[in-house]
This record gives C-alpha cells, sequence and structure tokens, in this order.
C-alpha cells in the first residue's frame, strides 16, 4: 500500500488547522480557541477532500476511477459545507436568540454553536490549500 494515501488527509487536517486557529486569532486580534471547529478560513473540509483528489489524479491520472470518486466527494462536501451547514448555523442563530428573549429560564437550554460552515472564501481557500498540499505529498513521498 502507498503510505502517501494514508498521510495525506491526516497531514492535510494537522496543517490547515493552525492556520485557520492563526487567521481567526488575528482577525479577532485574541486567542480564538472558541472559533476553533467547523467554519472559518480555509475550509479543513474542503482542503481535506481536495488533497486526495489532487494527490489521486498525479498518481494515478484523471482517468482512473479513483478520480472520479474523490471528485464526486468534493462536491458533495463543499455543497454541504457551504449549505446545509450555513442553515443549520442559521437555525442555531435563531433557538438561540429565542432562549435569550424568553431569558433562559427554566428551558435548560444550551447555547448553540452558531459559526457553522463556509463561505465560497473559505471553501476556495481550502480547495487552494489542500491542491498545493497533494502537490507538496506527492513530491516528497514519491511514488510508492
Amino acid at each position: 500500500m502507498d503510505i502517501a494515501y494514508l498521510v495525506t488527509p491526516l497531514i492535510t487536517w494537522l496543517t490547515v488547522g493552525p492556520i485557520k486557529f492563526l487567521i481567526n486569532s488575528a482577525k479577532a486580534r485574541k486567542w480564538a480557541f472558541n472559533l476553533v471547529g467547523n467554519g472559518g478560513f480555509p475550509s479543513n473540509h474542503s482542503a481535506v477532500v481536495s488533497s486526495m483528489a489532487t494527490l489521486i489524479a498525479l498518481r494515478e491520472g484523471i482517468g482512473h476511477p479513483a478520480f472520479g470518486v474523490a471528485v464526486t466527494l468534493c462536491f458533495i462536501v463543499i455543497i454541504d459545507a457551504n449549505s446545509l451547514r450555513q442553515h443549520v448555523g442559521k437555525q442555531a442563530a435563531a433557538i438561540n436568540r429565542l432562549a435569550k428573549e424568553d431569558g433562559g429560564q427554566g428551558t435548560g437550554h444550551t447555547w448553540l454553536r452558531e459559526r457553522m460552515g463556509h463561505t465560497l472564501v473559505e471553501i476556495a481557500g481550502g480547495l487552494t490549500t489542500g491542491i498545493i498540499i497533494g502537490h507538496v505529498i506527492n513530491a516528497v513521498f514519491g511514488r510508492g
């Protein structure tokens, strides 16, 4: 088995997470530990799937069935990140507003995280980062 296929998602995730944390911290002008997770620039999910698609394209070629599967997965992840998860965040904000108006008394409401999903710019940043990481991993690990 070619180890590059196994380490690519891990290396991508471990690279993009700190980048996102530092960018969010710079924007907030404080350590943004509360912003770690879903949302933010660049998109971890988009980076991971695009790094795998890139690695498959470089090693197997764009005519290989695995590349088609990887691109399909990319589209599913991007659509989910941009639409579904953003709607979940809007629902969370509405629920939190309702609980705040009620004073949160007697409801036992747990405040929901409102920052969900990604903008197109965050997704583009993830795709670009993933493509770069895919190229780097292909160069470092060579053809195993």
